[in-house]
């Protein structure tokens, strides 16, 4: 593939492996189309998958996931502790090779009129795909869920990008657009108390006037007895990692309680493990050239 897109779609089914077997199924046999990973959670009832491909396999292969997502999801039925409005929920694009976010932002409308026009599914386009700056932010969108989506729509400045103004009965509403790439990242803390996830939360994400590429939320992980401190971190190299993991410990501190594991959901890019591993080891005059693989690369590639 001379071009490569990386699509990140999430759908609404995190605990029904046969459901999201069937699902992910969609991908089998697409043509200019690679399945990197899939990552489903009982908890959030949700499934994270990772695609590259070209915009023709990406076409094909989104056409494909909507007709099973919403053959086999009922939102109506659906419970989790993430929020959700959609039974695919978001499609983001992200230029990997030989194309500009401005190409991800074209194909991620043609992908939303497609959409909206096969599925009679209301399509929002966001972050560089907005057509308004109150569509950038996911979360503000997200706002309300899909219960509340019946009479969100029905509102002037809630009236869709592509697609009817109604809410799809069992499917919901989909946002559809380009960023770029993002790191799921996931804290896990030992308490049950999730008001104390829900006040870090909002210490450190942006919007409560922390970090500046962070935007998170907390959870209760009720099946495991402890919390969580779920985050997309839109720019891992100017808020590395490491800097989020130490300001949730910090405030974790403050009320007697210990981060106990990291997930990280999806891909993440080499280097942000790099810069872990440079800020934990104290590495001094370290160079990722050091390390054996990327060295070969730069050799083989005659980077």
């Amino acid at each position: 593939m001379k071009e490569i897109i990386e699509c990140v779609p999430n759908f609404s089914e995190g605990r029904d492996k046969e459901k999201i077997d069937y699902i992910i199924g969609a991908f089998d046999g697409v043509k200019n189309l690679v399945l990197l990973d899939h990552s489903s959670d009982p908890d959030h009832n949700r499934t994270v998958v990772t695609l590259v491909g070209d915009r023709e396999g990406l076409r094909n292969g989104i056409k494909n996931l909507f007709e099973r997502a919403v053959e086999k999801i009922d939102l109506n039925k659906h419970k989790g502790e993430h929020p959700r409005m959609g039974a695919v929920d978001v499609v983001p694009f992200v230029p990997i090779r030989n194309i500009d976010e401005e190409g991800c932002v074209e194909f991620s409308k043609e992908i939303g009129k497609m959409v909206a026009d096969t599925f009679n599914i209301p399509v929002y386009l966001y972050e560089s795909s907005a057509t308004s700056p109150e569509r950038q932010n996911l979360a503000k969108i997200r706002k309300g869920q899909f219960e509340g989506f019946f009479e969100k729509i029905k509102q002037k400045e809630w009236k869709p990008d592509f697609g009817p103004t109604e809410v799809h009965k069992t499917a919901g509403v989909v946002a559809i657009g380009a960023r770029p790439f993002l790191i799921a990242f996931n804290v896990n803390l030992n308490t049950s108390d999730v008001t104390i996830a829900e006040r870090i939360a909002k210490a450190i994400r942006f919007i409560g006037g922390g970090l500046r590429y962070v935007k998170a939320m907390g959870f209760a992980l009720e099946d495991r007895g402890i919390t969580q401190v779920s985050m997309n971190l839109t720019n891992f190299e100017k808020t590395p990692v490491f800097r989020v993991v130490e300001l949730i410990r910090a405030e974790a501190r403050r009320y007697g309680v210990n981060i106990i594991g990291c997930e990280v959901v999806g891909l993440i890019p080499a280097k942000a493990l790099y810069d872990v591993a440079e800020f934990y080891l104290g590495l001094e005059n370290f160079s990722h050239s050091q390390i054996l693989e990327v060295r070969l690369e730069e050799k083989m590639t005659g980077d």
